[in-house]
């Protein structure tokens, strides 16, 4: 930069030693080799700025200043684009004097309309009712992971929703200049003159970048032009975030971006009295602090721009980081990702439509004016009494005409009716211009009623691809800003929680931000509730067709979540909604008469519950109970917490053949374990099988025995022994023969009773092997 004629200082150059060199300017004396600045009382997080001498900050100033510049110039053809497109939204009223005084000024809404609608579309689906937080668990489930998600999520969606009440309109500002800019910009950080953290929405035309940038992430240098209050100012400064230095008398400096948005929503601009600033995020070899391998650091350096007075530098890396990779405070928003970090938005996509079709509509509306009011000429005697006032409906005045009739004396010009071929390219013209903009309506009168779910999710995806690209981009961007913004609340969150409440969940401590990942509740593979709710129908007609497959619970909570009805946890409660505890049979039978849903856990008495609840069953009162409308719930309930304690005992059996606990289902197990595991289950399977059936065999002998008819012959044998023992002392022989009868008659009885024990045995192997079979086929 060279400086006007005559203003050239005098410059003297003088070196007495090589290795201090100093230069003189008007009696100004420049060290070019300073020492090395002071740092005593550093720290990693201090202004850096308060330990460099002004001579390097007012250097380092101009610098700064210049590469901004030319940053701001290499996106001028963007800018100048985005400035004629401003031009067409309509946002004020146009009082025109050519071709004529009144003549129209109106514009067409497209462009407008356009960004209305996705603002509208796009707020109510990243931004709903409930916030706009999801989570997700960082590696394997569990119950300690699951409740710092809840705690998580519930503290995320507080800070936004009631906290950082700012958030929504920050949103929504954010979303209307994407649409016509094509970019925008999110800034997280933590306040302090706020106390907070914040996400605040950066135009497109406020975060100036080199051009030829792909992204704001990859950016070398990006600047934020801020403009702050005297008084902010001097908060940052008496809080030691800037550094105490006197800032000239602010100045108003405005961009043809800013003019042109200030001229159509009717505000001024010269009435702003803030400090322009610009805080410049770059990589640099700062004097005094470079690195020994010559690599350029990454900084954040603010600088008054109408001085280039530095207020303060900042390290932008982790202290521990050894890359020094510069920390992220942006998160860029595109809607049509281009060539440039910038992006295309409406007014690049559609501008010149449009422009043309404003054009289009003026004239159409001008020549039903003149159609209706024409002018014309008149003799120059002929006097037409009040011919500066138009003439009312049923009105006759009276005209003096110095000779002739009065249609001698009066011609009208031959205007036409506006122009069908006029209007129809006006239709044509919107028409395009809506189709690339993604906001023609759908024509839901030409979709058949009876068209199967799947052609008409295919209609619609095919409608809303193109907005549905969008929505997905944003949700995309809204990820990494919830990563920004959960790194910040993180880092400010207590270590350990602060207090148990009476009831609900603990504030989230920073163990809980570890454990989860921050994710937008909004859908990035369904844009609309239309195209939702079919693919919900698309889900339900399968799984009416297969509804074992399917968790029908989780279904229909899916159902009633989408359609936005509150208390869906309470309307359809699911297993995953709270911790449950172990209960006793008791308290389980008495959950199941209620409805609730039932647990069994690997550690209890499984044959315990398993008793109670069958006791339970045969109860004559339960039996009433579940002849009745509600048993067709309770019953199987009861049966399925049966089968599932009857599933765990056999676990616990295995497990007792083999001497060591099995692994849970969620642990997972190597492909080598599971073929060795495999092999010893199934020789442990057929001994518990052999066990049981021999325990099953033993319980039907002892039950046999207890037969009436077996007893009573066993009587009778007795009384004719007694019999036969009295006889004997009288006569020997019909002892012998009675007593060779007696022990015919106790072998006929044995055979008897043997060929009925192997009956019954037969029946009962049998019994096993049909039980076997059953318990193989049951899912």
């Amino acid at each position: 930069m060279s400086l006007p004629e005559g203003l050239e200082p005098d410059l003297e150059i003088e070196i007495v030693n090589p290795d201090d060199v100093t230069m003189s300017v008007d009696g100004v004396e420049i060290d070019l080799m300073p020492d090395a600045p002071d740092t005593s009382g550093e720290t990693h997080e201090s202004n850096l700025a308060e330990f460099l001498d002004d001579d390097t900050l007012n250097i380092l100033g101009m610098y700064l200043l210049e590469d901004v510049d030319n940053d701001i110039l290499s996106r001028s053809a963007w800018s100048k684009t985005y400035v004629e497109g401003l031009h067409t939204l309509g946002l004020n009223i146009e009082e025109r004097s050519e071709p004529w005084a009144g003549a129209c000024g109106l514009t067409h809404p497209m462009l407008l309309e356009a960004a209305v609608r996705f603002q509208s579309e796009t707020i109510m689906e990243t931004f709903p009712a409930g916030g706009p937080v999801g989570v997700k668990i960082i590696g394997k489930e569990s119950v300690e992971k699951l409740a710092a998600s809840k705690r998580v999520k519930e503290d995320m969606n507080y800070r936004l929703t009631e906290q950082m009440q700012e958030y929504r309109t920050e949103h929504e500002k954010m979303l209307f200049n994407l649409a016509l800019a094509g970019a925008a910009f999110k800034k997280v950080y933590d306040d302090r003159t706020l106390g907070r953290p914040v996400s605040v929405f950066i135009p497109a035309e406020d975060l100036i970048m080199p051009y030829a940038c792909s992204s704001v992430t990859q950016a070398y240098r990006k600047t934020h032009r801020m403009r702050k209050t005297c008084n902010e100012v001097k908060k940052l400064q008496i809080q030691g975030f800037y550094r105490e230095v006197e800032l000239p008398e602010p100045t108003i400096m405005t961009n043809e971006i800013e003019e042109a948005k200030a001229d159509k929503e009717g505000v001024s601009i010269t009435d702003d009295d803030r400090h322009t600033l610009y805080e410049i995020h770059c990589e640099m070899d700062l004097p005094g602090y470079e690195d020994e391998d010559g690599v350029k650091l990454p900084y954040v350096i603010t600088v008054d721009a109408s001085s280039g007075i530095v207020l303060s530098i900042y390290r932008n890396w982790l202290e521990d980081d050894i890359l020094f990779l510069p920390r992220q405070h942006f998160t860029g928003y595109s809607y049509v990702t281009a060539n440039g970090a910038y992006g295309f938005g409406l007014i690049h996509l559609v501008g010149a439509l449009a422009k043309g079709a404003t054009s289009i509509l003026r004239q159409l509306i001008d020549a039903g004016t003149l159609s209706n009011l024409p002018g014309g000429f008149k003799t120059r005697g002929a006097r037409i009494k009040g011919d500066d006032c138009p003439i009312m409906p049923g009105e006759f005045r009276d005209v003096d005409v110095s000779s002739g009739t009065l249609k001698d004396s009066i011609v009208p010009l031959p205007y036409k009716e506006p122009s069908q071929v006029l209007f129809a390219l006006l239709n044509a013209v919107i028409d395009e211009g809506r189709r690339l903009a993604a906001t023609a309506d759908i024509k839901i009168s030409d979709m058949s009623a009876e068209a199967p779910v799947g052609t008409t999710l295919a209609l619609l995806e095919r409608q809303l691809k193109v907005m549905g690209a969008v929505q997905a981009r944003v949700h995309a961007s809204m990820k990494e800003e919830f990563k920004l913004l959960k790194a910040v609340i993180r880092d400010n969150a207590p270590v350990a929680y602060e207090y148990e409440p009476d009831s609900g969940t603990p504030q989230a401590a920073q163990a809980d931000y570890d454990m989860v990942d921050i994710i937008p509740v909004s859908d990035p593979n369904a844009s609309t509730m239309t195209q939702r709710i079919a693919q919900l129908q698309a889900v339900i007609q399968m799984a009416q067709i297969a509804p074992t497959v399917y968790d029908q619970a989780e279904l229909h909570r899916s159902a009633i979540e989408l359609i936005g009805l509150p208390n869906a946890a309470k309307i359809v409660p699911l297993p995953t909604d709270k911790v449950r505890k172990p209960k006793d049979p008791v308290s389980e039978n008495m959950a199941a008469m209620v409805g609730q849903p039932l647990k069994a856990f690997q550690y209890q008495d499984h044959k315990a519950h398993i008793a109670a609840h069958q006791a339970f069953l045969q109860d004559p009162g339960m039996q009433q109970i579940l002849q009745g409308p509600t048993g067709q719930t309770i019953g199987p309930s009861i049966m399925a917490h049966i089968q599932e304690h009857m599933a765990f005992q056999y676990k616990q059996e295995i497990e007792a053949l083999l001497g060591y606990q099995l692994p849970d289902d969620e642990e997972g197990m190597s492909e080598e374990l599971e073929k060795q595991i495999s092999a010893v289950m199934s020789q442990a399977g057929t001994a518990l099988l052999q066990r049981n059936q021999q325990a099953a065999a033993q319980a039907q002998a002892q039950q046999a025995a207890q037969d009436p008819v077996i007893q009573a012959q066993q009587k009778e044998l007795e009384l004719k022994q007694l019999e036969m023992q009295r006889k004997g002392k009288n006569d020997q022989y019909d002892y012998d023969v009675a007593l060779k009868r007696l022990e015919l008659e106790e072998q006929r009885i044995q055979l008897e009773d043997q060929r009925i024990r192997e009956k019954q045995r037969a029946q009962i192997i049998k019994d096993a092997a049909q039980l076997e079979i059953q318990s193989r086929t049951q899912p």
